[in-house]
């Protein structure tokens, strides 16, 4: 009799919480809970553009930027003050140059093409004006022209330049 009296005062007590029919309990949809935490990321994340700015010899041009882990690092660092580092040719194809400070890279096997802003060992930013295969993490490309007025602009073969990024709010 004891042991009747138990199971069934631990079944009343269960019952209520067995959801009737295969109905879940009221509350927040999974989709609605999902799309709160969309509008959460975006709005913390409203200040990435998707695009920087280059400078080189007075001549700027946009740079359509990827969204990684490097160009929010960059995009957060352009939001405090321009960059300026100096950048020297390298194999006839590219204009390297330190960054001045280390950015989170995601490398990976990668065939660049003129104008590809790339970044190299996770503090060297290169500007292609021709082609490589290496192991890199794609920062943007620069919109130009012709790949002419981009060897122009990056006065290409012609030693040093100096080079400076930085990010316009709109």
């Amino acid at each position: 009799m004891l042991r009747t009296s138990a199971l069934s005062l631990l079944f009343l007590t269960l019952l209520p919480a067995v959801p009737a029919c295969g109905k879940l309990p009221d509350g927040p949809s999974q989709n609605t809970q999902e799309e709160e935490l969309k509008e959460g990321e975006e709005n913390t994340d409203t200040a990435m553009p998707d695009t920087i700015l280059i400078t080189v010899s007075g001549k700027t041009l946009p740079v359509k930027i990827e969204d990684n882990a490097a160009t929010r690092a960059l995009v957060e660092a352009l939001q405090e003050a321009p960059i300026t580092y100096e950048a020297r040719d390298y194999g006839g194809f590219e204009k390297v140059g330190p960054l001045g400070r280390t950015l989170p890279s995601s490398d990976r096997q990668i065939t660049t093409r003129a104008g590809d802003v790339i970044l190299y060992d996770g503090d060297q930013i290169v500007l292609f004006y021709g082609s490589n295969s290496w192991s890199y993490t794609r920062l943007g490309s620069m919109q130009y022209g012709s790949t002419e007025e981009l060897r122009s602009f990056l006065k290409a073969g012609q030693g040093n330049i100096s080079v400076t990024l930085s990010f316009e709010e709109k």
